[in-house]
């Protein structure tokens, strides 16, 4: 129970913090209990970036898991400062940004490459955010880009597992099972006339992509695809003395050259979140319409602050290889599928958002939980880019509709999952002026002389 209680039709009680409405636990909202047993589980996602900052940046595994626990810690100051969404990774840009860290080498290169693109997209949520320009630039931008950056994303995430000697390849059997479950679960129209009609299934699709990691884990271990866990007890002992190493203060600050390599990833990455940002937005929209009891304040630029907070922080203090995303999609929906279920199965859009958080944050100092996960950490990083890029592949090709900007989108995307942002954004350009652009002038001028 909360202290502070909710009238119907009314807002969640809050503490004003600037623009921000802060709010606590116990004294703000309740704890949700499905969204705290989900946690537990969806916090091995974040966990899953630890190989990454390994291999392609230089960190030590300590090190590694003290920029998780700072990412998850920054995830509270999000949901605390009042927004509906559940906060993450920027999960589509991940491959794209471990082409961009190939260029580099492990060790201060690729940690000064790393923060450039922190501090590059802090800078435009900031910019963009506080004048409003996010939401035009992205409009305004050719739906054949923006499918080609979708595409590209969705095409690298998938390439990255199916490659030979990727993930697939290694661990077959619980990698195949599990990742056609998240699928068949997600998007089966079999699936949704089953959801209609057992309770079961609906249990099952409201803890998101939760059983479908947890079938390939249990499946990977009964093959013995992954080793048994070696579980430990207590809680867990992040080196941030060591993190400390691995900032811009130690290694030094990003030179004006890998600053400019850097911008084309960081616009692509702002792009991509505010992707999210629209999908969580309308998410948050349909259940705003079904719970009439609860008023949901979604300000965009407020989201936009936050990101800015976040990836700024991470840039000085804590490089993270998935960088601070506004929203987790998955988790978002999830969430906001149980909330249209009335106020008796959830007090409020915030108590949900902020259970599921606070849960994914405390497991990553439960070492039980988190030696329990390690050996999987690839299942669920796995798991995460086969359905991220499935969206990314289905919403980038629902935004051409002719022939010629399908061209654009598809050429963009396979310059973007081969050669990386900067390659992909000239040719993007380039073929939309050349092709797009001029055949929609010679429309327009047929149209007039009609």
């Amino acid at each position: 129970m909360a202290l502070y209680k909710r009238k119907n039709g009314e807002e969640l009680p809050y503490w004003p913090i600037g623009p921000f409405k802060f709010r606590l636990p116990f004294i703000h909202y309740r704890l949700e209990m499905p969204e705290i047993i989900q946690g537990f589980v969806l916090f091995s996602i974040g966990l899953s970036i630890i190989p990454i900052l390994e291999s392609h940046v230089g960190m030590s595994y300590e090190a590694a898991l003290a920029v998780v626990i700072v990412f998850h810690l920054l995830m509270l100051v999000q949901t605390a400062l009042g927004t509906p969404f559940v906060p993450g990774l920027i999960t589509p840009l991940i491959p794209l940004l471990v082409i961009f860290l190939g260029n580099f080498e492990p060790g201060p290169e690729a940690i000064q490459a790393l923060v450039a693109v922190h501090l590059l997209v802090a800078a435009i949520f900031l910019i963009l955010g506080i004048t409003g320009l996010g939401k035009v630039i992205v409009h305004k931008l050719p739906s054949s880009l923006k499918a080609g950056i979708l595409i590209g994303a969705g095409l690298a995430a998938l390439i990255g597992e199916f490659q030979p000697g990727g993930r697939l390849a290694e661990t077959p059997i619980s990698l195949i099972i599990g990742g056609l479950f998240c699928l068949f679960m997600m998007f089966s129209s079999y699936y949704k006339s089953l959801y209609k009609k057992s309770q079961v299934a609906r249990v099952v699709a409201n803890f998101g992509i939760m059983p479908a990691i947890l079938m390939a884990i249990f499946i990977g271990w009964a093959v013995k695809e992954y080793p048994s866990p070696n579980v430990q007890w207590g809680i867990t002992t992040p080196n941030f003395a060591e993190m400390w190493g691995y900032t811009p203060f130690v290694v030094g600050f990003p030179s004006l050259e890998i600053f400019m390599l850097a911008i084309p990833i960081a616009i692509m990455g702002y792009i991509i979140a505010y992707g999210d940002i629209i999908v969580g937005t309308s998410l948050v929209e349909r259940a705003d319409k079904v719970r009439k009891d609860e008023m949901i304040d979604y300000d965009v630029t407020k989201l936009h602050l936050v990101a800015f907070i976040r990836n700024f922080v991470h840039g000085l203090f804590a490089p993270h290889a998935g960088l601070a995303g506004p929203i987790f999609t998955a988790g978002t929906a999830s969430v906001v599928e149980r909330y249209t279920y009335g106020r008796k199965a959830m007090e409020s859009i915030y108590s949900g958002t902020n259970s599921l958080v606070i849960s994914l944050t405390a497991g990553c100092f439960i070492l039980p939980l988190v030696t329990l996960f390690q050996p999987f950490l690839p299942i669920a990083l796995s798991i995460t880019l086969i359905l991220t890029g499935y969206l990314c592949i289905t919403l980038g090709l629902s935004y051409v509709k002719t022939d010629v900007s399908r061209g654009v989108a598809m050429v963009t995307a396979i310059v973007l999952a081969t050669y990386g942002a900067t390659h992909a954004l000239i040719v993007g350009v380039v073929l939309y002026f050349i092709l797009e652009k001029q055949q929609s002038k010679s429309r327009d001028s047929e149209n007039k002389a009609a």
